[in-house]
């Protein structure tokens, strides 16, 4: 059974190591390993990750199966002032990858953009990320592509991916 909490300051660690151990594999065939290592530094250093949640507003999610955290997602609800709720990461780890972890994920923030009375969810996910699928079956769409520049010479090249709630 799979549980949804929301993370505190003594789970940025979590974080930060299901980054790690999902990263490579989701983005291995896609990215260069320099641009892994860069884009986890930016991300998820603990610097990072506190900046997010306690300056940016960001909203980390925890799905544990019995104690062990298996995944994790984060989202902004009325994001930039509007009725929309942008979800900026969701990762299960390889090994809870197909138990619906996910799914429980998006079903969590789902619920919660609608409490707070928003009517879209929004998030970017890499062109070649099969990811896409998934996004899709539950019912979002491509809207747009757009070529993020992070810096070093790296560029994040995602599809915008929205749903009406």
């Amino acid at each position: 059974m799979i549980k949804i909490g929301v993370a505190e300051r003594k789970d940025y660690l979590t974080i930060q190591q299901i980054a790690h151990q999902t990263w490579y594999p989701t983005f291995e065939k896609i990215l260069s390993k320099e641009q892994i290592a860069y884009m986890l530094e930016m991300m998820y250093s603990l610097r990072a990750i506190e900046e997010q949640i306690e300056h940016k507003g960001h909203i980390f999610l925890l799905a544990k199966e019995e104690e062990n955290c298996v995944g994790y997602a984060s989202y902004e609800t009325n994001y930039q002032g509007t009725y929309k709720t942008k979800i900026h990461k969701i990762y299960v780890l390889p090994s809870a990858q197909g138990k619906g972890v996910g799914k429980i994920l998006m079903d969590s923030i789902e619920k919660i953009a609608k409490e707070k009375g928003n009517k879209l969810l929004s998030l970017n996910v890499n062109r070649n990320n099969p990811a896409i699928n998934f996004y899709e079956k539950i019912g979002f769409k491509k809207i747009r592509q757009e070529d993020i520049d992070i810096g070093k010479g790296f560029l994040m090249q995602d599809f915008i991916m929205e749903k009406n709630i």
